[in-house]
Formats: C-alpha cells, sequence, structure tokens
C-alpha cells in the first residue's frame, strides 16, 4: 500500500496569491501524489486532487454524501445543533438512494428544463436594465452592478417572491449565501439572518399554499410523485438548495468568466469575432475559472483503494473538482484557457446522480449575459492592477469580492477614437 502524503489545505491557499491564481498551487497538489490527506472538520480527510480520481469516487456507490450512512457516522440531529442548521445540511446534495432520487424525482418535476426555457427572455430583459444602467459610468463594478443582481433578481421571480419583498429579499440571501461569511464566528455573526431567511421561506411557502402561482414555489408544493409529497422541512431546504444552484454558481462564473477574458485578450477577441463560440467559451470558463473548488465530501461506507492507498471504513474524502478541472492528463493545455476546447468533460457542476440541478439555469444566465456585455462594451479594462482584486477567501466557492472595468458603451467618444 501507498502512503498519502500529508498537506494542509486551508495553509496553501491562505495567501492572496494563492486565492488570486490557484492554478499552481493545484498542480503543487498533484505532483504530490495521487491521494493526499489533510486536517478538516471531522479530524482529517483525504483528498483528491486529479481528474481521474475524482470522477471515479463521484460514481462510486460505496461513497456516501449522508455521513449518517456509514458505520460510526456520526448526525447532525443532535438536540444543541440548531433546526435551521439540521433543515439545511438535510437537503437533497447530502442524501444518499433511495432518499436523493425521492426528492430529486419530485423536485426534476418543479424545476424543470420548461420552466429555464421560459426565463430566456426575461433573463435578456433583467439583463439589458442592468447593462443600461452601467453604461452610464466609466467604471463598473461587475459584481456589484451585475453579476449579482441577474441571477438574484432571476430566482427571486422563479421562486415566486412578491415584488415589494424582493430587495430585503435579496439583500437577506446575500448576507447568508455569502462564501466569505462560512467561517465558525462569520456563521455565529450571520445566524439571526438564517433564522430571518428562514422565516421568510416558510412564509413564501405558505402564501404560494395559499394562492398558488405560476412559479417554482407553487410548482414544489404541488409537486407528487406516486402520492408522495414534499414535506414542509423538505420544502423549506429544496427552496435554499435552488437559490444556492440558482445563484452562486453564475454569480461566480459571470465575475470569474469576465475576468479570465479580459485577461486573455486574443480569446476575447476571438469570441467577439465568433459569437457562435459562446456555448464552448462558458463551459471553457466553467473549466478554467471554477466557480466551485470542491463538491461536498464524501464519506466511505466500507474499505476502499484508490491509487494504491487504503482508505478506510468511514474516512471522509474531499473532492478537488477544481484541480481535476485543471489537470494535464485530462485536459491538453490546461493551464491555457482555450474557447474552442473540445471535448471538454470537466466536472464544475459534478458528475452522476448528484449533478448540479441548477446548470441549465446557470448556462443560460451565462449565455445571455457575456454576449450582452460584449455588444454593450467593445473596450472593457481592468480599472484596477489585478493584484489589487480582491478574492473571497472561500476555497469551495471561488468569486470575486469586486471587479471594476473602465468600460466604453458602443458608439462612444473612447469607441469611437480606438477604431
Amino acid at each position: 500500500m501507498v502512503e498519502a502524503v500529508r498537506v494542509n489545505l486551508q495553509r496553501e491557499f491562505e495567501s492572496p496569491e494563492a486565492r488570486a491564481n490557484p492554478i499552481p498551487v493545484y498542480a503543487k497538489l498533484r505532483k504530490l501524489g495521487l491521494v493526499l490527506r489533510s486536517p478538516a472538520l471531522y479530524g482529517e480527510s483525504f483528498v483528491l486532487p486529479r481528474y481521474e480520481e475524482v470522477v471515479s469516487v463521484l460514481k462510486d456507490p460505496r461513497f456516501a454524501n449522508d455521513r449518517r450512512n456509514v458505520p460510526g457516522g456520526t448526525s447532525l440531529d443532535r438536540w444543541w445543533v440548531p433546526a435551521i442548521l439540521r433543515m439545511l445540511v438535510s437537503s437533497m446534495v447530502l442524501k444518499d438512494p433511495p432518499d436523493h432520487r425521492r426528492l430529486r424525482n419530485l423536485v426534476q418535476k418543479a424545476f424543470t428544463p420548461l420552466m429555464v426555457d421560459k426565463m430566456n427572455g426575461r433573463v435578456e430583459q433583467i439583463t439589458e436594465e442592468l447593462l443600461d444602467a452601467a453604461a452610464r459610468k466609466p467604471v463598473v463594478d461587475l459584481m456589484e452592478e451585475f453579476a449579482l443582481p441577474l441571477p438574484l433578481t432571476v430566482i427571486s421571480e422563479m421562486l415566486g417572491v412578491p415584488e415589494p419583498d424582493r430587495l430585503s429579499f435579496r439583500k437577506l440571501i446575500t448576507k447568508v449565501l455569502d462564501p466569505a461569511a462560512m467561517s465558525p464566528l462569520a456563521f455565529i455573526r450571520n445566524y439571526p439572518y438564517m433564522l430571518q431567511l428562514n422565516r421568510f421561506l416558510r412564509r413564501l411557502v405558505k402564501l404560494r399554499r395559499d394562492q398558488p402561482g405560476d412559479d417554482l414555489v407553487t410548482a414544489l408544493v404541488q409537486a407528487e410523485e406516486g402520492g408522495d409529497r414534499l414535506g414542509e422541512d423538505e420544502l423549506i431546504s429544496m427552496v435554499f438548495l435552488l437559490l444556492f444552484a440558482g445563484h452562486e454558481t453564475t454569480v461566480n462564473l459571470i465575475g470569474n468568466g469576465m475576468l479570465a477574458l479580459v485577461q486573455n485578450p486574443g480569446q476575447l477577441q476571438k469570441l467577439r469575432e465568433q459569437p457562435d463560440l459562446i456555448d464552448s467559451t462558458i463551459e471553457e470558463l466553467l473549466r478554467f475559472t471554477n466557480p466551485v473548488g470542491q463538491v461536498a465530501p464524501r464519506f466511505a461506507k466500507e474499505d476502499v483503494e484508490i491509487a494504491g492507498v487504503r482508505i478506510p471504513q468511514s474516512s471522509t474524502v474531499t473532492l478537488l473538482i477544481a484541480s481535476a478541472n485543471l489537470d494535464e492528463a485530462a485536459f491538453p493545455n490546461a493551464d491555457t484557457l482555450d474557447i474552442t476546447r473540445t471535448p471538454n468533460r470537466h466536472v464544475s457542476f459534478g458528475y452522476g446522480i448528484h449533478y448540479c440541478l441548477g446548470a441549465p439555469l446557470a448556462r443560460l444566465e451565462a449565455r445571455v449575459a457575456i454576449p450582452a456585455l460584449l455588444r454593450r462594451f467593445p473596450r472593457l479594462d481592468l480599472a484596477v492592477p489585478a493584484e489589487k482584486l480582491r478574492w473571497r477567501p472561500n476555497i469551495g466557492l471561488r468569486g470575486l469580492e469586486a471587479l471594476p472595468l473602465s468600460v466604453s458603451p458602443a458608439g462612444s467618444a473612447a469607441e469611437r477614437s480606438a477604431a
């Protein structure tokens, strides 16, 4: 048997330089070994940094998503664990079959491809409204003024949040879902907002029970499979999950993606000249910029061997999907942005039964947003040196705190002089 090399993931990514450019860090981890070990929340975790091993575990039924399904696994169903936290960590994404299959079947009856497709025109309208406001300024914070409000507005409307409540709702979920606020201390500080969001979502569910509408919460309330429906806590947990799946990835995809294009002007120009490359561009931005760094941990239900390393039963396994997406063995010239890359079998949305439910919505929003930005602004430049950009500290969700861009709207004096 091979011994796993010990590392400390938190330390590897704690410097601003590592957060700004994690590619060398992931390359270092892949060179250290196929299986690593690192301190983790539950003592210690086996860490997989390479594509082949990550995909293997994602589809291996010997690994559980729910710690309670492994021998000796601990549970959060304890009296001292806040009810809101017990409910949220019991969402579909942390369930195993058959519970996962039951919940996913019910949700897919509500969150359908048709519902996502119907949003296309509205996404275009919201995009244009946000860009109208942005075009009035010489410098735009793309995160605050576009990348964040677009998916938040879309998911608010899809969930059926009443118009008067949307501003307070947006502020609330921005605080709760902020990946910069996921340390234990920040969690305690944010706990009151979680309680407020819980109350808000329960009122929303009650409203849609009493007053059904053409929205996602109504569809979830009414979804039925073989006489089975979602319970109250399952509904709240599912709405919260859809908030996250329909929001966070898109925010970081647009922000990280536009930064990558601005920093790779040749690729940006190629997309301007060949707008039909937008679909392959989105897939490459998902792979290269990695809006999500790692998925929920897996837990070994029995002794398993990976690349010659013994993974004992009940062990925690951390899957670095960002590192897998940058693995040279799976992607030629992996550390280079190539918007024509094909095939592009990245794992940014996971793999197998837990493939991200919000992937079609994220792709739709990016497919509308990025071309609209390029049409509206023939010139896009960083308004600050790249080293001044601030990245959120959470390595699981990679995103910018702000992205100031100097913009020149179509038809502006700057555009005419550049021509």
